[in-house]
């Protein structure tokens, strides 16, 4: 044991909420012997990031550490713990990854749609696993997904309990409860650190359980004339299995929209998760068969993401359904941190449409959330009895509060550890120190590529979006004249009808420049970075903006 060091490196998911991705590397002195890696997530763009379809975590630091890497642990099925995966998996050496049954069919779906292949296997809970000199035991706990891990690691130095998004609902609708038996026969050998799920630290009790909402179904879809329209996360199986119950009850027809809702519930079809007959579903297609009073349409975009399947029903985007009268749509589902703005837009375009919304701000039990409130995250404490605490999946302000809360429970300041992305803690002989810093950046991924985007391609389309574009067209000869006057054309930047006065300027600062006459030995390059310094200058001065100016010289 005094040879071994262990060190836990948070590549995302600390700060932010989402892109979670966790490295528990283990040392013999001041080598790096073995990786183990919890989760690997998306992130979701805010909207200085135009253009951005996801932010992945930075591996920079583990591609020449492949061969250390001794398995890949994904703690539930949603997108911003397990969807990086794909653009990462060969990269990392495709080593074994374990989770949970629902888990393993959406990344081997995943997997499918890249072409690629992988090895998954379901955990067997009765089964401790070796990875390396990680053993690992799988705890079953409730969130909003079916099929949620808690992950026990013990190692070399001393035991970890990482405990990723959970609440303790005692009474889910389907599957089991939190095995509170497994949990503390482990936690009985001792734990070194708890890293815990926080994001609920700041409301008071214990989180809802999710069958409630399943009364909040009926009444609502009880009273509705017209089409029901419920949207979630299109991973919300457990919250999806109650709305079907409900419609089914009340005699309606299940339209699934969004290549995402549609996807999923397939996936959960075909393991049993739906256990439906297929004569409840039809396909969009066939809705105007149909009294709007025999539907419930369950659609993904609930975080009123851009072109979502319920963006499209707001903005008569949808071919085959249009939104009346009569028609209700039910949010089932919280704003993600930072996605409130968008949110509350789509709620707007949908009450212009003059159905009926309901959203948890004016209704109660409309929505379960899946983490732990400040009660939940007391009793895992007290169940794991953990000599020091890493409150992870939260904002600044939810490791704080989370600090508090351990506090009032007499940990000392001290042994609670608030950390950023890439700041690294040691555990040595049952002590826990900062480590060195890995350095990391957010890797972003849109339509053509990963990492092809960067902060300074993002710089200029902030710029373009608010400053405009200024495209300067010039024609020399070789003794570098002149041959015809610049033109010069703007896009977003003014209206050149009514700003002629600035565009004359702005030419008359290159037929200036050329009028003075140019070395013979100076460079394309040197040219055009002179104009334009002066352009750009001259456009501050006149306009107080400075648009992106591109200079076009050819030479003849």
């Amino acid at each position: 044991m005094d040879k071994h060091k262990l060190r836990f490196v948070p590549l995302g998911g600390i700060v932010g909420v989402t892109k979670n991705m966790y490295l528990y590397e283990l040392y013999e002195g001041s080598e790096l012997k073995e990786i183990l890696i919890v989760d690997c997530g998306i992130g979701f763009p805010e909207d200085k990031n135009l253009g951005v379809d996801y932010v992945i975590p930075d591996i920079s630091y583990l591609r020449d550490k492949k061969e250390k890497i001794k398995g890949i642990i994904l703690s539930h099925g949603h997108e911003d713990h397990i969807s990086a995966l794909p653009y990462y998996y060969q990269d990392l050496g495709e080593p074994e990854i374990l989770s949970g049954k629902l888990t393993c069919a959406f990344v081997k779906n995943q997997f499918k749609e890249f072409g690629l292949k992988i090895k998954i296997n379901e955990v067997m809970f009765n089964k401790t696993y070796i990875m390396g000199s990680f053993k690992i035991d799988f705890i079953r706990l409730t969130h909003s997904i079916p099929d949620t891990l808690h992950v026990f690691i013990e190692t070399p130095v001393g035991n970890i309990y990482h405990g990723t998004d959970f609440k303790l609902d005692l009474t889910p609708p389907y599957g089991k409860s939190p095995d509170f038996k497994k949990m503390t026969s482990l936690s009985s050998k001792g734990v070194l650190c708890l890293l815990s799920d926080c994001l609920g630290s700041e409301t008071q009790g214990l989180t809802l359980s999710e069958s409630a909402v399943s009364k909040t179904f009926e009444e609502e879809m009880s009273k509705t004339k017209g089409k029901f329209i419920m949207t979630t996360f299109s991973s919300n199986i457990s919250r999806i299995r109650q709305c079907i119950e409900i419609a089914v009850r009340y005699g309606r027809k299940i339209i699934f929209l969004g290549r995402s809702m549609r996807d999923n519930t397939k996936i959960a079809k075909e393991i049993g998760y739906l256990p439906f007959h297929n004569n409840i579903f039809i396909k969009e297609e066939e809705v105007k068969r149909f009294d709007p009073s025999r539907l419930c349409l369950i659609v993904a975009g609930s975080q009123g993401q851009y072109n979502s399947a319920l963006m499209k029903l707001a903005t008569n985007q949808n071919e085959n359904i249009r939104l009346n009268k009569g028609d209700k749509v039910f949010f089932s589902s919280d704003p993600i941190p930072g996605n409130e703005k968008e949110v509350y837009f789509l709620i707007e375009q949908l009450m212009s449409k003059d159905v009926d919304v309901i959203y948890p701000d004016i209704k109660d039990q409309l929505h379960a959330s899946g983490h732990g409130n400040q009660e939940d995250l007391k009793f895992l404490i007290r169940l794991v009895n953990p000599k020091f605490l890493i409150p992870i999946g939260g904002t600044i302000r939810h490791q704080r509060q989370y600090s508090l809360l351990a506090q009032d429970l007499g940990y000392k300041n001290e042994g609670i550890f608030l950390l950023r992305e890439g700041e690294t803690v040691i555990f040595d002989q049952e002590k826990m120190k900062k480590g060195e810093k890995i350095k990391t950046e957010n890797i972003y991924v849109d339509a053509y590529g990963v990492g092809d985007v960067g902060r300074l391609v993002l710089r200029d389309r902030k710029t373009l979006s608010s400053e405009g574009m200024v495209v300067l067209f010039a024609i020399m000869d070789e003794a570098k004249s002149l041959i015809v006057p610049p033109r010069i054309v703007t896009r977003g930047f003014i209206f050149e009808k009514k700003n002629e006065d600035i565009i004359n300027e702005a030419e008359q600062v290159v037929v200036k420049y050329f009028s003075k006459g140019l070395n013979k030995n100076i460079g394309f390059d040197s040219i055009k970075k002179s104009i334009t310094e002066e352009l750009e200058e001259l456009f501050l001065n006149k306009t107080g903006r400075k648009p992106i100016v591109i200079t076009d010289i050819i030479q003849i």
